[in-house]
């Protein structure tokens, strides 16, 4: 009898592989990170046979290290970064361009000219989406008009195309596959019908031909081979949505905030797709086999934790990323100062490719903790706007905020966080939900779990944040943060 579930998670710098037993606790992990391609300002790229190599490579190193073998897991789950685009050949498994990063704006001239009629929301009543450079859509239309004979390759049927979901499960199965969640990403599928859509292929200039087969998020898709050899792959979830699943959000209203490269917020609207007015997106939460599919309304924040690898990695401020919160708590406050970490233009509530990254409020008096302050701060103040935004669509008042991702070992964030919102914050016993919301989806599709309620079960308080600040300072923050966002407006 298998006694664990495991679930392959391929983030945006990394790729880990966790193996879970039945409670939900982690018995085996390993992580690896991957190579960040930037060849011009605003570009961003992976290598898709690394992406895949990595995979091999903490598959093999989690097993080994927990003396694991693979006929003790019942099945396996995927998990990804969303929106980020491969295109391969369909004969050598061979990508035609690296892959296009959902934080890579090269698609803004494309989005523009589409806007031209219609505007930026001219497909949200199909999609729930705006017109952006997040998008996968975009991103695969300019891979087959720049990339020599990819278009005519593509009309031929000898391309496929996948988010990074799909790379992984063709690689591991053979079968090309999606899930109606990472679908919902790619300005081609309507809600509705949870099937791309003819008029929106036609407008982007895509053929059908290459594009996976929709399935839900839990069922078995096909089985691996290699490494993994005869287990049953069966859940798929963008990792967005995974947390949403991890973090057991099965009630309409409950909501989760992952902090991770950036910071996702969602929340269940139940069977039904609720529009926005306020700047977030609709989008698929899951769907369980044959179950009804469940909607959420999500806000998107494109930098959170890579704001923490860019002063390590850029300006060499810190060593390791943990080490932020220690620089932080060398000073009491933000110093006056605010950084709006707009690298990849503004995503939710603003959607504003114009903008780019700014500091504002600088004085002299300013060093080095300030900056680390005001960048953990610039998390907590991006989430307050997309969780007041949530709240005027879903016309729901969250009583608390579930919490997840790598920063929410950060205290002073945590704090911080609470404070902003107003209302507690908390961190589940096990923090690492993308993947287990990935590798609940595929141990429901074999039987491993019963249901939702063994699922509620596992979830538990690690720790809480209650608020703290009074709420005139509050608002006299979150007041400067606004005004200095509007600073990084219509800058390119």
């Amino acid at each position: 009898m298998p006694k664990y579930v495991a679930a392959i998670d391929q983030g945006t710098t990394s790729t880990r592989f966790i193996i879970f037993d039945h409670s939900g606790s982690i018995a085996a992990v390993d992580q690896k990170e991957h190579t960040q391609i930037y060849p011009k300002p605003g570009w961003v790229e992976h290598d898709p046979l690394e992406i895949w190599e990595r995979t091999q490579e903490v598959m093999r190193a989690a097993l080994t290290s927990a003396g694991i073998d693979s006929s003790e897991l019942a099945a396996v789950g995927i998990t990804n970064q969303r929106e980020t685009t491969v295109v391969w050949e369909k004969a050598t498994g061979k990508p035609v361009y690296n892959a296009i990063v959902w934080q890579d704006t090269r698609t803004d001239e494309i989005c523009n000219e589409l806007a031209k009629s219609g505007g930026q929301d001219r497909l949200r009543a199909k999609t729930g989406l705006p017109l952006a450079t997040y998008f996968s859509g975009p991103k695969i239309k300019w891979i087959l008009d720049n990339v020599p004979g990819a278009r005519e390759k593509a009309e031929n049927g000898e391309l496929l195309f996948g988010n990074i979901d799909t790379w992984v499960i063709w690689n591991l199965t053979g079968a090309h596959v999606t899930d109606v969640t990472n679908a919902s990403r790619t300005l081609m599928m309507n809600l509705q019908t949870l099937d791309w859509d003819e008029e929106l292929l036609n407008l982007l200039g895509v053929p059908r031909v290459m594009l996976p087969r929709i399935a839900s998020s839990s069922e078995v898709y096909g089985h691996a081979r290699g490494i993994l050899g005869g287990i049953p792959v069966s859940g798929d979830l963008g990792d967005q949505h995974a947390a949403l699943f991890g973090q057991t959000c099965f009630q309409p209203g409950e909501a989760k905030n992952t902090y991770g490269t950036g910071c996702f917020m969602l929340m269940n609207t139940g069977e039904r797709p609720v529009p926005s007015q306020n700047g977030l997106l609709t989008t698929l939460g899951y769907k369980i086999g044959q179950q009804p599919a469940v909607y959420a309304l999500e806000g998107s924040i494109a930098i959170a934790g890579a704001l923490v690898q860019w002063l390590r990695d850029n300006l060499g401020m810190i060593e390791k990323s943990a080490d932020v919160e220690t620089l932080a708590n060398t000073v009491e406050d933000n110093g006056g100062i605010y950084f709006v970490p707009a690298f990849s233009g503004l995503f939710a509530p603003y959607w504003r490719s114009d903008a780019r990254g700014a500091i504002v409020g600088m004085t002299r008096y300013v060093n080095k903790g300030h900056i680390a302050r005001a960048t953990l701060e610039a998390t907590a103040y991006q989430t307050r706007e997309v969780l007041d935004a949530m709240e005027k669509d879903s016309g729901v008042n969250l009583k608390a905020l579930k919490v997840d991702g790598g920063m929410v070992f950060n205290n002073l964030l945590m704090q911080f966080q609470a404070d902003m919102v107003n209302v507690p914050v908390i961190r589940p016993l096990v923090a690492e939900t993308t993947a287990l919301g990935a590798a609940y989806a595929a141990g429901l599709a074999v039987g491993f779990w019963k249901n939702f309620d063994e699922l509620r079960a596992n979830w538990g308080v690690g720790k809480e944040w209650q608020p703290k600040l009074e709420a005139g300072k509050r608002e006299e923050l979150y007041s400067g943060w606004k005004k200095a966002v509007t600073r990084t407006f219509d800058w390119m």
